[in-house]
């Protein structure tokens, strides 16, 4: 393939990590591109919480000595992916979007972290993300217009991928954090079933809820970084010994026949915005006799409120002492959500907990008719303004229930901004899900 050297940033992931295997450009080269990016919209999109370009490239050149020497190369080799800032890296600080941890240096890497340097990666620096990964937003802005935001909390990771920066990003998702920034960005965000990947390293916010998450431009780069971070942890509570998912071989594969998709009107249906209500119709419209509608149980109606209730309880307990020792320092968003956590009974939150497997099981037979769930990512474009990060309303019921999710950038709002459609899979399904988006963007073209 010919290769325009000024836009190696651009390509991607799997493209990144065949030039340089084939040795029609370096792990430096991309990195160089990577970095002239980031000088050029940095200022304008506020990416990054740490980057260090020196550090960067001394990665890429070991990663190129490497193959010089013609020892074996993993499948992400000297490709550049950011790291959302509250995933510790051992060589960079982890500050976790606020001050109480500023200058937060781990000793170790994050397993996910671990697994993309067995790959070959070169982390390229640390995102923004917002407050402890709640609601107060960080710096990032959107890189389609920077008076919007670009979701959270994984903000910085989204827009870093939007803006051409890596081909590549981690994030997380205990409510909406992955797929509504990848939304608002026009990226491809994908949250995993819970449990598939390993949590060990990452700031805890909930136990019950935490998801790391992956951004890239196409599906193929999500089920190739999934596929390198989809290993078993002994040491992540959760995790289930199992043989490695073939992400990327399934992906790739030709549905046996053409996928069906359920559309689930859920109770806040009405509260998109009417811009992409008509555009989501108009998906749906255009897909056919492939989409057919599926009722809520009534198992799931209050899934917003038991989520809000688990959520909550669990980050009083994980931040009791950021709480106590600088509650001052915390946004009054985050105050708000720990005091209503710290006031929530035993008997609220373990009820609320028993019915993740009821509303679960309760959605599990969608799946006996449908490949998988049609359904809007966000409420529309994302909000003007930099003081929030969104609605993560269309998210909630899917974290909640463990479910993987893929946000595709399909949709456009009338104001040039784009807006995701997301796909919901079975619980351990994450393959199948993503062969049928696949096949989902390929039939949109």
């Amino acid at each position: 393939m010919a290769i325009d050297m000024t836009q190696l940033n651009w390509l991607s992931a799997r493209q990144a990590a065949q030039g340089i295997r084939d040795g029609l450009f370096s792990s430096e080269d991309l990195v160089q591109a990577c970095i002239k990016q980031i000088e050029a919209r940095e200022a304008e999109v506020q990416a990054w919480a740490y980057f260090d370009p020196d550090h960067a490239l001394a990665q890429a050149r070991r990663a190129d000595e490497w193959r010089a020497a013609g020892k074996p190369l993993g499948s992400l080799h000297g490709v550049p992916v950011g790291i959302k800032d509250i995933i510790d890296t051992g060589d960079m600080p982890t500050e976790d979007g606020t001050p109480l941890h500023a200058g937060r240096m781990p000793w170790h890497d994050a397993k996910v972290v671990e697994l993309l340097r067995a790959a070959g990666a070169v982390i390229m620096g640390k995102t923004v993300t917002t407050e402890l990964a709640t609601y107060a937003p960080g710096k990032t802005r959107n890189p389609h217009n920077p008076e919007h935001t670009p979701g959270g909390s994984s903000s910085g990771s989204a827009a870093a991928v939007a803006a051409g920066m890596v081909p590549l990003a981690l994030g997380t998702q205990t409510n909406g954090s992955t797929i509504r920034p990848a939304a608002f960005c026009g990226v491809f965000g994908f949250k995993p079933t819970r449990g598939l990947i390993s949590c060990q390293g990452i700031l805890r916010q909930s136990e019950h809820l935490d998801q790391p998450g992956c951004f890239a431009r196409s599906v193929a780069d999500i089920a190739l970084l999934g596929e390198v971070l989809a290993t078993y942890d002994a040491d992540a509570p959760g995790m289930q010994p199992r043989a490695r998912l073939p992400l990327l071989q399934v992906c790739e594969a030709a549905p046996p026949m053409p996928p069906k998709l359920a559309l689930i009107k859920t109770p806040w249906w009405l509260e998109q915005d009417a811009d992409a209500r008509e555009g989501f119709g108009e998906l749906v419209e255009h897909l056919g006799e492939q989409v057919g509608e599926f009722v809520l149980p009534e198992s799931a109606a209050k899934a917003l409120d038991w989520h809000k209730t688990v959520m909550e309880a669990d980050l009083a307990a994980n931040y009791a002492t950021e709480y106590a020792r600088g509650a001052d320092q915390l946004s009054a968003t985050l105050r708000e959500q720990l005091e209503r956590g710290r006031a929530t009974t035993a008997v609220d939150y373990l009820q609320a907990l028993a019915r993740i497997p009821v509303v679960t099981e309760g959605l599990d037979e969608v799946f006996d008719r449908y490949d998988a769930i049609l359904t809007p990512a966000v409420p529309g474009a994302a909000p003007h303004g930099l003081d929030a990060t969104g609605s993560p309303l269309f998210c909630t019921l899917w974290t909640f229930c463990g479910m993987p999710a893929i946000s595709l950038p399909l949709l456009q709002a009338g104001n040039g901004l784009p807006v995701g459609v997301q796909l919901v899979g079975r619980v351990g399904d994450d393959a199948r899900l993503l062969r049928t988006a696949r096949w989902l963007v390929e039939t949109l073209g």
